[in-house]
């Protein structure tokens, strides 16, 4: 994690004419392998790397580091292994066939669960056909069909598990209008970012803001859910102020949209907000669900304190930014970050029996 957020810093420290797209480590090494790994041991309820999960990350690893490289051969293969991998504990947990999505009597977050697993390994299979197309078969040909654009195919992933841990610690699960709610959320969240992708490779602006409108609404509605019908435990404050990232993450999301239709818009005149879209969803809204799944049932009492989550955002929000452009931010940020994940992972917390996963 340290280093996906430093690679996300090294533009501004290495030469201009190496060429290199740093991004795509910077992208990878958190959704992909660090996302991506966290969400297979949430999977199979381990406590430890197993040997699936251990071997998702070292392949993940290589991938990234591949993919960066432009050794697009052995990153389709790669990637293919990986999706499999996923595909095996997916169907092992849930179902080849996703038909617990259509069940009203299956618990919402275990669709969320569900469709994480099927998006990521999905995710990874598209990556792995958009590089066929555009580096050996070149039948399709649209600007916005590379593999850059599908990063955001690995964030999606880690936000639908995040989405998973939220509605787990909903209660009123007995409520019809609350059921109705949660499961509303579940195929708005879903389907609303599927169509959003199709309209961002077709270039729809007006319906791709349209659909984020949508999905803004869906967030504040599950946010509303998830405050008011949530036990206070520690968990809660902390996903609380993720949900404010995310609320930020769709704010700017839609700004960035609006900004595209504007004569005489320059994608490089509003860089800076994109950046700091990128590093709210990533590093303050999907690092909170990574963090509260690695402690779910051993968590710091810590993680409640005011100061825990001020110094996030100061990072995350601010000195982050910064850092795209300025050296001294972009080191503190680093520096901060690091720190932060020593509080939040490393310290010792109390083991919660009814917080432990039911499998």
């Amino acid at each position: 994690m340290p280093l996906a957020l430093s690679f996300g810093f090294l533009h501004i420290f290495v030469p201009e004419n190496w060429g290199m797209n740093f991004e795509r480590l910077h992208i990878f090494l958190f959704n992909l392998c660090s996302g991506g790994t966290v969400i297979i041991c949430f999977s199979q309820n381990k406590n430890d790397l197993t040997f699936k999960s251990g071997f998702f990350l070292s392949l993940s690893i290589l991938y990234a580091v591949l993919a960066f490289l432009k050794v697009y051969l052995f990153s389709i293969v790669i990637s293919c292994l990986l999706a499999l991998i996923v595909e095996s504990i997916r169907i092992k947990h849930f179902s080849f066939f996703p038909k617990d999505f259509f069940k009203g009597d299956v618990p919402a977050y275990e669709k969320f669960h569900h469709a994480s697993l099927l998006c990521l390994s999905l995710a990874l299979l598209i990556s792995a056909m958009v590089i066929i197309n555009n580096e050996y078969l070149k039948m399709v040909n649209l600007e916005k069909l590379k593999l850059d654009t599908f990063f955001l195919g690995f964030s999606f992933p880690v936000s639908l598990i995040t989405m998973s841990v939220i509605f787990r610690l909903i209660k009123n699960k007995t409520d019809r209008v609350i059921m109705y709610l949660k499961n509303m959320g579940f195929w708005t969240v879903n389907l609303g970012v599927i169509i959003f992708f199709l309209f961002i490779i077709f270039e729809k602006l007006l319906l791709q803001i349209f659909i984020t409108v949508i999905l803004f609404i869906t967030v504040l509605m599950i946010f509303y859910l998830f405050y008011r019908y949530s036990d206070k435990i520690d968990q809660k404050l902390f996903l609380t102020s993720g949900m404010g990232f995310l609320l930020i993450a769709a704010v700017t999301g839609i700004m960035y949209i609006v900004f595209q239709i504007f004569p005489g818009y320059k994608s490089e005149d509003y860089r800076w907000l994109l950046r700091l879209h990128s590093f709210v969803s990533l590093y303050g809204w999907n690092f909170c669900g990574l963090v509260v799944i690695c402690r779910y049932a051993d968590f710091p009492l810590s993680l409640h304190s005011g100061r825990v989550i001020l110094l996030h955002w100061l990072t995350v929000a601010f000195l982050a930014p910064l850092g795209n452009y300025y050296r001294i931010p972009a080191l503190a940020a680093v520096v901060l970050y690091t720190f932060l994940l020593w509080m939040i992972l490393f310290r010792k917390g109390i083991r919660n029996s009814k917080l432990i996963l039911d499998g």
